[in-house]
């Protein structure tokens, strides 16, 4: 009986994949004429404020962005689809239904609440409005965005789930009480900001989210979780549709629509599987990308030097003369090493 519903399960989060990518990828031609037709296009920051970031990506300025609209309208639509049809007829779409309130209400709430938020930037972006690069949301009023969708998930996790627990490989889980809310709060900052630090190359994002997303998808199925590995597995199929477009040259740029809404659903997924303390390994591009910034920000303050040439640290790298393409793949194979090593902590901290 248990490898049946295994065997189901698996055929199920397989086939949603599947629709989710050839969905996305009928779905973009349509997206890109509508964003070439009406001109939102990426805004480059001026050569005083970041000129080596001028320089590597002067020549990319006016390409279409906000085509991470692809990726979560996609997911968001399917579950409102299937969710719908499975409440009038039954079999086939209760089957691809993937709507459980204690598994994906949260990460599709979060999904669709940071998409907007990101969206609203990347309006202010392309029309030149506010933020101190030309145009877009300044970052102190991501970080306040950021934390209050953090806070409510820390509310919902905390006084309606009632977790409070920690799980730490190996050692098993730990009780920690209201200790449990600025840790949530400050996962679900720090991983959306680490994405919105990481879109910045060709496929950069779009290739480390996938990975990410993947390992979730296999720890959520593990632990059962079949409803929550289903959106993980609709999320899979999106990004590989996105990345048919997205890989170098790039016919469009993600956009904070989509940067802070993957960041965003990694953390939620990370808290709602318990591996908040393998999320490094599962993410480990938006850990180093964050952290360079971070560095070149507190030695540049105190000490009045640049550790990194550029930063985020991919730019570094493409001072250094890394030609686009070998970055965003050498990060795509750092990632693939580390989430496969992710996996195997979890496994063996699991079963044995």
């Amino acid at each position: 009986m248990a490898e049946n519903l295994i065997f189901d399960q698996t055929i199920r989060v397989i086939v949603l994949t599947v629709i989710a990518f050839f969905v996305a990828l009928l779905v973009t031609p349509l997206w890109f004429r509508f964003l070439k037709k009406n001109q939102v296009r990426k805004q480059i920051r001026g050569s005083n404020q970041a000129p080596i970031f001028n320089r590597l990506h002067k020549s990319k300025e006016g390409t279409p962005t906000a085509g991470g609209i692809i990726i979560w309208s996609t997911v968001i639509g399917l579950a409102l689809v299937f969710g719908i049809l499975s409440m009038v007829l039954d079999g086939f779409w209760k089957y691809l239904s993937f709507i459980n309130r204690a598994e994906t209400y949260l990460p599709l709430a979060a999904l669709f609440i940071a998409a907007v938020i990101g969206l609203l930037d990347d309006y202010l972006g392309v029309m030149k409005i506010g933020g101190s690069n030309g145009g877009g949301l300044k970052v102190r009023f991501k970080l306040i965005f950021y934390t209050i969708i953090a806070l409510v998930g820390a509310w919902w996790f905390y006084f309606k789930l009632e977790w409070t627990v920690i799980n730490v490989p190996f050692l098993g889980n730990f009780e920690i009480g209201v200790w449990y809310i600025p840790i949530f709060i400050f996962i679900i900052v720090a991983s959306a900001f680490s994405a919105n630090e990481t879109d910045g190359l060709d496929g950069l994002l779009g290739g480390v989210s996938l990975f990410a997303f993947f390992a979730l998808t296999v720890v959520a199925f593990t632990l059962g979780r079949y409803d929550l590995a289903a959106f993980g597995g609709v999320t899979i199929g999106a990004l590989l549709a996105f990345l048919w477009f997205n890989i170098y040259p790039a016919k469009f740029f993600m956009g904070d629509t989509g940067s802070m809404s993957l960041g965003i659903t990694i953390g939620v997924i990370a808290m709602l599987t318990n591996t908040v303390l393998l999320l490094p390994f599962f993410a480990i591009i938006l850990v180093a990308e964050s952290l360079s910034v971070i560095i070149q920000l507190t030695s540049r303050n105190f000490f009045k030097k640049k550790v990194f040439l550029s930063t985020p640290v991919h730019h570094h790298f493409e001072a250094l003369g890394w030609p686009e393409s070998q970055v965003t793949m050498r990060f795509w194979i750092a990632s693939a090493v580390f989430v496969a090593l992710g996996l195997v902590i979890f496994f063996l901290a699991r079963f044995l």
